[in-house]
């Protein structure tokens, strides 16, 4: 069945810069931090998240990346800005930038604050609407569709500090020139959807403050 047609009215009034295209998504998950919030004062519980936030965009828009959404304690971050083989390696290396630096901002906030957190990642390549949408006059970017969905589950999938992506991610990958330990995991099983291929970079040591 194709698209449900539209009233031209309608579709004048579209964002032009709407598309559907191939992207790499990343979700990034702050653990420990929602929970911990409850018992910081409100203004600091926004300035640490926003070092969060702003840790995640910085290291997508490093790697040819956009951050496309922010919600209670993650980051969702879309790269789509070439072929899939170009863009799966970029949002790689942004999780590697994130896993990386959100290290040293764990230890920063164990020492000044006694908070413990590190932060889950979950890659996915797959179509993806990406546009403006929102109440008019406060439009923001957007990433929609069933794409950001899978890649939600593969978050949930990841251990703190862990990175899981699934096989369409590492299947546009070229390995070799990117200094990634990947080890395949357990097949994602999702209601009736086909089994999902995943791989996972793992910690030796699960971390023992988040469930």
């Amino acid at each position: 069945m194709g698209a449900m047609a539209m009233p031209v009215h309608q579709i004048a009034a579209l964002p032009k810069s709407a598309e559907r295209r191939e992207a790499v998504l990343l979700y990034a998950e702050l653990r420990g931090f929602a929970r911990m919030s409850d018992l910081l004062d409100p203004t600091l519980v926004l300035l640490l998240a926003s070092d969060f936030f702003g840790l995640a965009a910085a290291a997508a828009s490093a790697n040819g990346g956009e951050v496309v959404s922010l919600h209670n304690d993650t980051a969702l971050a879309a790269f789509s800005g070439g072929k899939p083989s170009q863009c799966a390696p970029q949002a790689v290396l942004a999780a590697q930038h994130i896993q990386r630096e959100s290290g040293a901002l764990a230890e920063k906030w164990r020492n000044a604050y006694g908070l413990r957190v590190a932060v889950a990642q979950g890659l996915h390549l797959g179509e993806t609407v990406l546009g403006q949408a929102g109440p008019r006059g406060v439009e923001q970017r957007i990433a929609l569709g069933d794409s950001v969905t899978l890649t939600h589950y593969l978050v949930r999938r990841a251990r703190a500090g862990e990175i899981v992506m699934s096989d369409s991610v590492m299947g546009a990958l070229s390995v070799e020139n990117l200094d990634l330990d990947a080890e395949p995991l357990p097949q994602l099983e999702i209601g009736k959807r086909p089994p999902i291929r995943i791989y996972g970079v793992l910690l030796d040591a699960r971390l023992d403050f988040t469930a």
